[in-house]
């Protein structure tokens, strides 16, 4: 059975994600335009049900920018065409580079920072995900399911937890909140997440 998974991506965030990359810019500037380096988080991905049930492996997000407003907003207009439209916009995009284990990854196609009201950070992440040949090749249900999904926490001192889907749908429901819809399994868990680095704003 499919689970619905609505988390709280609310457009209206996306005015604070616009705000916080904005002060982040300002900041470099008067430092004298110096270069951000890269944000890496690190951390374990513990499997919940499914094929990564009770196993766990290494999780990695570069962050080279976060995602600007604009191309948030592109990407709200393409998920009421459909998910190949969604695919296609995803596909113009990349703000880092996200891997679960220890291959090289894929790249994190959308990166968006929030300030939460405890004063850390939510980082949410959208990706195209590599469709192996066993879904194509049966014409598995997984394979209509091409995006993957983080939603990272961290707190004032850069550690935290999150959650992880490996295989997702995502919509625009009521059109302003992003649907993520997981492929039959209860979401993986993001644990013991640690950031180092800061990565520059949107681009």
């Amino acid at each position: 059975m499919k689970r619905m998974a609505l988390f709280a991506c609310l457009l209206c965030c996306v005015a604070l994600a616009a705000s916080f990359q904005l002060t982040s810019r300002a900041k470099a500037g008067g430092a004298g335009s110096r270069a951000f380096a890269p944000q890496y988080i690190q951390g374990t991905v513990v499997g919940i049900s499914g094929r990564l049930a009770g196993r766990s492996r290494p999780f990695s997000l570069i962050i080279n920018h976060y995602t600007s407003p604009d191309d948030i907003a592109r990407l709200s207009a393409a998920m009421p065409q459909g998910q190949d439209a969604l695919l296609n916009a995803l596909s113009k995009l990349e703000a880092g580079r996200i891997a679960i284990g220890t291959g090289v990854g894929v790249p994190a196609n959308v990166i968006v920072a929030t300030p939460t009201a405890e004063g850390g950070t939510k980082i949410t992440v959208l990706y195209q995900r590599t469709v192996n040949f066993y879904e194509l090749r049966y014409g598995a249900r997984s394979a209509d399911y091409r995006v993957g999904y983080a939603e990272i926490y961290l707190n004032r001192s850069g550690t935290g937890e999150g959650t992880f889907i490996p295989a997702a749908k995502v919509r625009l429901r009521d059109g302003n909140t992003w649907e993520v819809e997981d492929f039959g399994e209860f979401p993986a868990r993001l644990m013991g997440l640690r950031s180092r680095g800061s990565a520059g704003g949107a681009r």
